[in-house]
């Protein structure tokens, strides 16, 4: 039996701890700079109270 298909692989490029570097209202268009470990999703815009989503 050979060992193909049962490691983990050769690696590859590795996805990052987040992604997205602005934060945008959907709404009114406000954007501010994403906060390393906190979702957009979970802050509010100031200006409207909407949450917030990646961009």
């Amino acid at each position: 039996m050979s060992g193909r298909g049962r490691g983990v692989g050769l690696g590859g490029q590795r996805r990052g701890a987040g992604g997205r570097e602005t934060c945008i209202c959907p709404k009114c268009g406000y954007e501010t700079p994403h906060i390393r470990g906190v979702p957009c999703i979970q802050q509010k815009c100031p200006k409207c109270g909407s949450p917030l989503i990646g961009k």
